[in-house]
């Protein structure tokens, strides 16, 4: 078993309040569960700061590569995305 985790830090330059910081959140969480399915996606960090937001994504697969394929699909879909920029992106592999 393969687990994949990334860790996303966004920046959000046009929100101007914690209200319009969630709507882009929760709109990415949406659009990433939608276009990919068995994948955990989750606001994870910096909840308070209205423009920039923590996402964690974890994946579970029976093969390494397939996993990081997969998480890198997910990083090329967000990178379409308008709303926000990606400033950083880690992504772990663990196998158990």
């Amino acid at each position: 078993m393969v687990v994949g985790i990334v860790k996303v830090s966004l920046h959000i330059p046009e929100t101007r309040s914690l209200k319009s910081k969630r709507q882009v959140v929760k709109k990415l969480i949406q659009r990433v569960n939608g276009r990919f399915k068995n994948l955990a996606v989750s606001e994870v960090a910096d909840q308070d700061l209205w423009q920039k937001a923590v996402i964690g994504i974890s994946a579970v697969g029976p093969d390494s590569r397939l996993v990081n394929s997969l998480l890198d699909k997910v990083l090329d879909y967000m990178e379409e995305f308008e709303d926000f920029e990606i400033i950083q992106a880690d992504i772990d592999i663990i196998n158990m």
